[in-house]
């Protein structure tokens, strides 16, 4: 479930409800986190909810993912 006052996405705004989130790293080493609404196909950018590591790095993919996960749990 949403956080109250749901969860801020760069596409579509504000969304509120059953969702999932996933982290996501990119070619450039960015970690950002991305949500659906639950069982949809459409996934949106979660805004303000990137870091960059060095993607070689794994601990530091995973302890960005987790950081970026945590300020939803």
């Amino acid at each position: 479930m949403a956080p109250p006052g749901g969860v801020m996405t760069d596409e579509v705004g504000n969304v509120t409800g059953d969702l999932t989130l996933e982290p996501v790293v990119g070619d450039d080493g960015t970690v950002c986190l991305r949500v659906q609404y639950k069982g949809a196909d459409e996934w949106y950018t979660v805004t303000d909810a990137q870091l960059k590591v060095d993607r070689q790095d794994a601990n530091a993919v995973e302890q960005a993912q987790q950081e970026l996960l945590n300020r939803f749990g």
